[in-house]
Formats: C-alpha cells, sequence, structure tokens
C-alpha cells in the first residue's frame, strides 16, 4: 500500500477530537476555502488523498470535518493506524469513511528507517523532549502530567506527516483552529518543523 500511497498528494488535517463545540460544517467550509487559496499557490502535482489518524467518528472534531473535507473535493481516504501491539483499539474503531486503503504505523516507520537510518529515533526524542517541556509547565500551573498515551499518538501524527511526504515527495497540512492549545496532541506538529522535516510551506493555517 505504501507503494501505492506515492501516486497521490496526501492532505492530513489536525485538530482535536468531538469536544470541538464548533459546527463541522462551518469548520470545514472554511479549511476548504483555505485550501483553494494554497493550492493555487502551490499546485499539486498528482491527485489528491485525504489521508486520517484512526479518529472513531464523532458528530463534531476532526473525524466529523474530514468527512465533510473528503467530500467537498470529492476525494478518497487512506487510513494510517496504530499497530495492536501499542493500541489494540485503534484500528478497529477508526473511521472508514470512503476509505481507498490503510497502513499501520509500523509499515509507515519502518520504510522511513530504512531510507533514512535513525530518523525515527530521532523523531522518538524529540517527542519526548517535547512531552518533558510540557508536563514541566503543566507541573508549574499545578495541572497533572499528560496522560502516557500522548507519546504513541503524537509519534502516529509525526511519522505520518514526515512519511507521507517522503513517500509522496510532497504534503499538505491543514489546521482545524488559529488557537492551538499548547497542551493538545495536534501542538507537538513542531516536532516535523524542528527537526526540519517539515516545511513551514506544507502547512496551511486557519484563518479566522
Amino acid at each position: 500500500m505504501i507503494e501505492y500511497l506515492k501516486f497521490f498528494h496526501p492532505l492530513i488535517i489536525e485538530g482535536v477530537g468531538g469536544y470541538d463545540s464548533r459546527d463541522p460544517k462551518s469548520v470545514s467550509t472554511h479549511i476548504l476555502d483555505d485550501l483553494q487559496k494554497y493550492w493555487l499557490k502551490f499546485p499539486p502535482s498528482k491527485s489528491i488523498i485525504l489521508v486520517t489518524q484512526g479518529d472513531p467518528y464523532e458528530e463534531r472534531g476532526i473525524s466529523a470535518i474530514t468527512r465533510l473535507v473528503c467530500d467537498g473535493l470529492d476525494i478518497p481516504r487512506a487510513l494510517i493506524f496504530l499497530d495492536p501491539d501499542i493500541a489494540d483499539y485503534h484500528w478497529p474503531l477508526a473511521d472508514r469513511y470512503k476509505l481507498k486503503f490503510e497502513i499501520s504505523y509500523s509499515s509507515m516507520s519502518s520504510w522511513l528507517e530504512t531510507r533514512t537510518p535513525d530518523v525515527v529515533s530521532k523523531i522518538s526524542s524529540q517527542v519526548s523532549a517535547t512531552l518533558a517541556q510540557k508536563n514541566a509547565q503543566r507541573l508549574q500551573e499545578t495541572k497533572t502530567t499528560l496522560p502516557k498515551y500522548y507519546f504513541d499518538f503524537v509519534m502516529l501524527q509525526e511519522v505520518t506527516k514526515i512519511a507521507c511526504k517522503q513517500i509522496c515527495g510532497e504534503v499538505t497540512i491543514a489546521h482545524t483552529s488559529r488557537e492551538i492549545s499548547p497542551f493538545s496532541i495536534t501542538s507537538f506538529y513542531e516536532v516535523g518543523l524542528g527537526l526540519g522535516l517539515i516545511c513551514e510551506k506544507d502547512m496551511v493555517p486557519y484563518y479566522d
């Protein structure tokens, strides 16, 4: 399936889940407008595919928004999921709306490692360091530390984007909100940027 993915331009949308109180139709319309403007400047060289990361369907939040963007662009979707030995509930619960194919996290990370040795370990080290910084900040604010599952889902997020870019030679990454909580999984997008594996040009900010 990785060999199949390279024939597409991956679109990845990052945002929070069902606790997002906004109307997903309004958010998706906003994202579609931003994407159209962005692609006028940086047109994809291949057919677009929406790459999702296993969120279960909910009436609000990222899973609802990605369905609407998929419909608005009339494109298929691909799923990257965590292997059962990492999170056994992830694959069964993933939304498979208009799904064309799916690839495991281990396949994506193995592909990266075979072509760029130590890249996954570098991502992992930076994710761990960023988690430590955020947890230190939370403790200063008398908050609990972030859940342990954050590491796995941040790795899924960053490896998916970085592998998609290297496999396909291009990627578009859009956010569902202008204001990103510093303690959200989405906020770790700075890891790929900081390592130089994702660049600002790949990003489509959410403009209010």
